[in-house]
């Protein structure tokens, strides 16, 4: 099996293991064809983010521990469904991105050069 790739075409970095993130729950932005959602963007998300993603339907923020689910913090880093992360960047409140451990999956919705202008690992 190949290993998988970011979107700079080279092996995808971990996001996060503090929360534990991932539609796998292994760290990394990985996916299949049971990601129905494309959890593949890796974000630092901000307080403006999860408001705007409660909004929309989708409550990061409350812990449910019935889920294994702590519930997210200004800060934390989390693998974004990739269709919410571009509603986010059309409403002006995306969170800024890690590149290196963001899916190449991603580019079929968000395009790179997007993701570049919300880059916390570009120089």
């Amino acid at each position: 099996m190949d290993p998988a790739k970011n979107v700079f075409g080279e092996p995808i970095e971990s996001c996060s293991d503090d929360p534990m993130t991932g539609f796998f729950r292994d760290g990394c932005c990985n996916t299949s064809n049971e990601d129905i959602g494309l959890h593949t963007v890796c974000a630092r998300v901000t307080r403006e983010f999860l408001e705007f993603s409660r909004s929309r339907g989708n409550d990061l923020s409350t812990p449910r521990p019935e889920f294994g689910f702590p519930g997210l913090r200004p800060g934390d880093r989390w693998c974004l469904c990739a269709a919410r992360w571009q509603e986010a960047f059309e409403a002006g409140v995306a969170p800024r991105v890690v590149l290196c451990a963001t899916h190449a999956a991603t580019l079929e919705i968000v395009s790179l050069q997007d993701l570049k202008r919300h880059a916390i690992d570009l120089s």
